[in-house]
Order: structure tokens, then C-alpha cells, then sequence
């Protein structure tokens, strides 16, 4: 587990008439402040990352579809510094997962339809506060491809 990062089970409320999904409030004790809600399609087999940030902290939900989300501590002060998680969500897995920054982030979709990312994050855009990392040509070990059994 990465220093910081929060992975919090959100609650769904389905009805005959469809479903709640619950992501992040103002009181929950792990909302920090508002900056921007945006959304995220991934078509499945694509890789979108690697991302960094300076400032912002990304709470994280897949209401539909599935990522492997991974997470790369870049932070140099860090006790887990050099560590990577790897986190499967969405509507199987539904979860709320917070990250901090100087941990970079990307995404791989799975399965055979698209997957709908949802980020609460914790300032507007800023383009010269994010980090863009190449997902293929980089420092950090990682390898995107299958894992065969």
C-alpha cells in the first residue's frame, strides 16, 4: 500500500428503477476541498497515464467498466517511495480511491466496454501543474501487458 492513497468501499442504493452510486461528500473525513469534477472515457486495451501532480489530490470512481488502475510513489521523501500498486475497479469493484501528489497514476481499460472515470479533484486544471510520463518509454517499473497465469 502507498503512503496516503485511500481506498474507501462507496455505497450503491439500486431500486426497480435503477441505482444511487454514491462517490464523496463535504462531511466525509476524507474530502479535502473542491477544485473540479471531469470525467474520463477508456475504450478496453488502451493506456492512459502516466500522470503527476504538484498540488492536486484525485478521488477516483468507475461507476461503469473496469481499469487497472496503477500507482507509482514518485515522492522523494516517501517511506514508500519506488512502490506500485496495482487497484482493479469499477463496477465490480466500486470504490472511492484517493491520490495524493507526487504518486503518478494511469490506467489500463479491461474487460469489452468502455470505462467511465469520474475525478473529484482538489483544484481546477492547471496544465504547468500536471506531469505527463510516456506509458511505455519511462523510468518506472512497470510493464502494462497481460499477466498470464
Amino acid at each position: 500500500m502507498i503512503d496516503g492513497v485511500l481506498i474507501v468501499p462507496l455505497k450503491q442504493i439500486p431500486d426497480e428503477r435503477g441505482k444511487i452510486m454514491h462517490m464523496i461528500r463535504k462531511d466525509s473525513p476524507y474530502f479535502e476541498k473542491f477544485g473540479e469534477v471531469y470525467f474520463s472515457v477508456v475504450y478496453p486495451g488502451v493506456v492512459k497515464g502516466w500522470h503527476t501532480h504538484t498540488k492536486v489530490t484525485l478521488n477516483y470512481a468507475v461507476p461503469f467498466g473496469t481499469v487497472k488502475l496503477v500507482l507509482y510513489d514518485m515522492r522523494e521523501n516517501s517511506k514508500t517511495k519506488g512502490e506500485i500498486m496495482e487497484i482493479f475497479t469499477g463496477e465490480s469493484n466500486y470504490v472511492l480511491i484517493k491520490i495524493p501528489p507526487g504518486v503518478a497514476s494511469g490506467v489500463k481499460g479491461v474487460g469489452v466496454n468502455p470505462a467511465f472515470i469520474v475525478n473529484c479533484a482538489t483544484e481546477p486544471h492547471d496544465p504547468k501543474e500536471i506531469g505527463r510520463i510516456d506509458p511505455f518509454k519511462n523510468d518506472i517499473p512497470y510493464d502494462w501487458k497481460i499477466k498470464e497465469c
